[in-house]
């Protein structure tokens, strides 16, 4: 059996209409019905490079160990690090048992030198542009960000936007979009491997990530006639700045990316079919975390909103006998649960000191569950998820509360008080993580 990972950075499970959301995603939702769905993934480390690392190695990132910043990178989150030489990587582990491994990527920040993470694969794509990415110099002609920033903005807060349209001169039409662009090459790749015994195949776009720089037939779904300024970058404008019409704009741009990275995505998943490689290809479809979308008066990610828009994300598991297709399951599971899972479904053994466990009993019904609760670590701030609730706990500013994250998304009214066993619970569950004990 041959198997594809297919990670979307950024992807809000409610943005997806297969699971109620707010936009436009008809090859997501058709996938949909042809997979096992889950509604409760969590990444126990966010975010990117704290994702890929569990993903690649199916071993805990959270709690954080200290290690020493490699030249280059300049992120300052916690375990946002290169793969350590001691960690084996499932590309390693399948390319030893004659899997052809490859990646086709644009998810920059693995791609620098120090990272490492195309270790073991046979082949890989980095395809170049994204954010601020060091790809192209030749500076933007005159007048080039006057669509995208307020007049007299700091120059200094320009940096990765103006980099990022530095990347995209050149780049004409939908094809020359960067989800285009990724899903292109990987189906190049598939014509040309389709024949291989049995291979791995790791395809990582990093939209809907912003920029949302997306041709205007997409954004025209969500707010035709717009005539504003195009915050295709919002994190760097200040949200009490922004216009109310800019603010809806803003949110129609992600929902807009949302739908261009479905079009793509589903050509892809069109060229399996097309290739026969259905029959016996397991394909997984997850994302790494969400985004702020004008939640808690922000766009982007701060760490100070650990809500379920950050941790709510996609996971779409298609067996090729159509195990479980159309099914919803609601139990909690991580993303190092994903790698366990794709190992017991390949009938590989699993990879060395991995702490996933596959859910695939879940999705045959021979298991109920795997956790009764789940820990994840955002830099400063740890979140317990627990039935509907969640326990935030922020070492940088020395608080914690608890909410529920059904009823109450934007985090506004704390239960510690109404409920302090549940709180007490939930806070021994992280402490007990902290100090080394079972996860």
């Amino acid at each position: 059996m041959n198997y594809i990972m297919i990670c979307l950075d950024s992807l809000r499970q409610d943005h997806i209409g297969a699971y109620g959301g707010k936009a436009n995603t008809p090859n997501m939702d058709r996938f949909a019905q042809q997979s096992a769905v889950f509604s409760r993934l969590r990444s126990e480390a966010l975010p990117t490079v704290p994702v890929r690392r569990a993903l690649s190695t199916g071993v805990r990132v959270f709690p954080w160990e200290e290690r020493q910043r490699p030249k280059g990178i300049y992120n300052r989150h916690s375990g946002w690090a290169p793969l350590r030489e001691s960690d084996v990587t499932i590309a390693e582990h399948l390319l030893e048992r004659g899997y052809v491994t490859a990646m086709v990527i644009d998810v920059y920040h693995l791609m620098k030198p120090a990272m490492n993470f195309h270790r073991g694969m046979k082949s890989f794509n980095f395809i170049r542009g994204q954010e601020n990415d060091q790809w192209k110099s030749a500076p933007l002609p005159p007048g080039a960000l006057d669509r995208y920033v307020p007049e007299d903005f700091p120059e200094r807060r320009l940096q990765v936007l103006t980099q990022y349209l530095q990347n995209q001169q050149g780049l004409e039409g939908e094809e020359g979009r960067q989800p285009a662009r990724v899903f292109s090459e990987a189906m190049r790749w598939l014509e040309g491997n389709a024949g291989q015994e049995k291979f791995y195949l790791w395809v990582d776009s990093f939209d809907p990530h912003e920029p949302w720089y997306v041709p205007q037939e997409f954004v025209d779904l969500y707010d035709p006639g717009y005539e504003g300024k195009e915050w295709i970058y919002p994190n760097i404008i200040p949200y009490a700045e922004m216009t109310e019409p800019e603010r809806d704009h803003a949110k129609a741009l992600y929902k807009a990316n949302v739908t261009l990275v479905d079009k793509w995505l589903g050509k892809f998943l069109d060229k399996i079919d097309e290739l026969g490689l259905r029959e016996n290809t397991l394909v997984v479809l997850l994302s790494d975390h969400g985004k702020i979308v004008g939640e808690f008066g922000n766009f982007g990610m701060s760490n100070k909103d650990s809500s379920r828009f950050l941790y709510d994300v996609p996971l779409m598991v298609r067996h090729p006998e159509g195990v479980g297709a159309g099914e919803r399951f609601e139990q909690w599971v991580y993303d190092i649960d994903v790698t366990a899972t794709a190992l017991d479904v390949l009938g590989e053994e699993p990879l060395p000191g991995i702490d996933g466990q596959s859910f695939w009993p879940i999705i045959t019904g021979e298991q109920d569950k795997l956790h009764d609760y789940c820990v994840c670590g955002y830099s400063e701030v740890a979140c317990v998820w627990q039935d509907n609730l969640i326990y935030v706990r922020d070492d940088g500013e020395h608080t914690d509360a608890l909410f529920d994250a059904w009823e109450d998304p934007e985090q506004q009214n704390d239960l510690s008080e109404g409920m302090p066993d549940a709180k007490a619970e939930m806070a021994a569950h992280l402490d007990e993580l902290l100090a080394g004990g079972p996860h």
